[in-house]
């Protein structure tokens, strides 16, 4: 017996270092999502309800949507729950996902200053309200993090008739390096700041610049209805339909990356999908505000 004592710990060793084991046979999994999912307080709500429905656990890494992405592609985590649609789908085309769950919907609003410098204020027309920002040289804020927010944006500038540039440039997330490559107006540095930070925080520093920033509803009644020191950014430009904004979970595919736990990751999406889910979605609210809207089916 003693002669295979050395072979019995090291497969115990192994059990007890592979990912998402731990002891009690609890359900681990690894999970990229965008930075909004998480500081809109709705990862609050669902994740202490799924485990009680299901047992698995989920570890968030939040992060922008391209960074979540690439996370996928890479295998370094189970799911990825994020909101930049055409990207999802190629996600799924390409191999790295199995399948894309629609689970919300909220809208994007350009935000700004009460006083309004560049005079937005009830414009539907998004493109039209940035490229008034632009001519008026009003400070803006971009997260420039190649999140969904950031994929948005880009978009919207491509629909003005500005003259676009594109920069390549490094950025540090969670530590690391990376480079991002985006199209924006002149300016860059001078009323046009890209600042590589998450929704929360670059919402909070365009506060403090009384900047105008583009930003998902549901994190900003977050920071402007649920906070103790809200931000003072009002919505001025909302309603235009290419301010949709629909998130997705795709579970990691196993035939990219056999050590994900694919089981686990599509019994979490289809949680997300079930009556159970979107029940708690669509009833989340900050005082009595809607900040998302059930996708499931659609």
């Amino acid at each position: 017996m003693r002669k295979h004592l050395p072979a019995i710990f090291n497969i115990i060793l192994i059990l007890i270092m592979a990912p998402g084991t731990v002891s009690g046979g609890e359900k681990i999994l690894t999970m990229s999502t965008t930075t909004s999912t998480q500081a809109s307080g709705l990862l609050d709500v669902l994740l202490p309800e799924l485990t009680k429905d299901t047992g698995i656990q989920v570890k968030v890494v939040a992060k922008g949507t391209g960074a979540a992405i690439r996370d996928g592609i890479d295998g370094n985590v189970d799911v990825i729950f994020v909101h930049a649609k055409a990207r999802e789908e190629k996600f799924v085309a390409d191999g790295y996902g199995t399948r894309r769950y629609a689970v919300m919907h909220n809208d994007f609003i350009i935000l700004g200053p009460p006083k309004d410098p560049a005079g937005i204020k009830g414009l539907s027309d998004a493109a039209r309200a940035l490229e008034k920002i632009a001519k008026a040289n009003a400070l803006f804020v971009s997260r420039g993090d190649d999140s969904g927010t950031h994929t948005k944006e880009q978009a919207l500038w491509l629909e003005t008739n500005l003259a676009l540039e594109k920069q390549t440039r490094e950025i540090v997330k969670k530590g690391k390096k990376k480079e991002v490559t985006f199209t924006h107006p002149a300016g860059l540095g001078q009323w046009y700041l890209s600042i590589g930070m998450g929704m929360g925080k670059a919402m909070t520093f365009a506060d403090e610049k009384q900047a105008y920033i583009l930003a998902d509803r549901g994190t900003y009644i977050k920071y402007r209805f649920g906070r103790d020191v809200p931000i003072d950014l009002v919505v001025l430009c909302e309603g235009d339909p290419k301010l949709a904004n629909p998130y997705g979970v795709i579970p990691i595919n196993p035939e990219k990356h056999s050590h994900v736990r694919h089981e686990l990751a599509d019994q979490f999406a289809r949680w997300l999908v079930s009556e159970r889910g979107q029940s708690l979605i669509a009833n989340y609210r900050l005082i009595d505000k809607q900040l998302f809207y059930p996708d499931a089916g659609k």
